[in-house]
């Protein structure tokens, strides 16, 4: 079986990172300019209350900058989702590490009986050259 990128010619790869890259940056390059755009047009502060039982006067209140408080909503979603994928695909890493253990042994096994094998097939008597094959009797 082949892992990776190994199979394909040189050739091929190299056009292949360089198409990605051009689509990188016809996407990056635009949504870059529109999360400026959104961070210039959303300057104005706003209070974030961590106090839910009084909202009169909250104890715990910060003022930051709407846009402020935007990126720090995508990042932590971000970093949520990635921990959460990585909590989930715990079960096939688990399996992935037995795999490669029973993979591990089935190929010391199969060394094992190839080593056997040849062992055997070393210790066969092969006919020599003395020996002198008898004719059957002439009729």
């Amino acid at each position: 079986m082949v892992f990776g990128k190994h199979w394909l010619p040189q050739g091929i790869e190299r056009r292949t990172k360089m198409f990605r890259r051009l689509l990188q940056a016809i996407v990056l390059v635009p949504f870059a300019g529109a999360l400026v755009g959104w961070a210039l047009a959303n300057r104005q502060p706003v209070t974030v209350s961590f106090d839910p039982f009084d909202p009169t006067d909250p104890a715990y209140d910060i003022t930051v900058p709407l846009y402020l408080l935007g990126f720090a909503i995508l990042i932590a979603g971000v970093v949520l989702g990635g921990i959460a994928t990585w909590f989930k695909q715990g079960k096939w890493r688990r399996a992935r590490a037995r795999l490669a253990a029973e993979i591990g042994v089935v190929r010391a096994e199969l060394e094992q009986q190839r080593w056997q094998t040849s062992l055997r097939d070393s210790r066969a008597v092969a006919p020599t050259a003395n020996t002198i094959a008898k004719r059957p009797p002439a009729a």
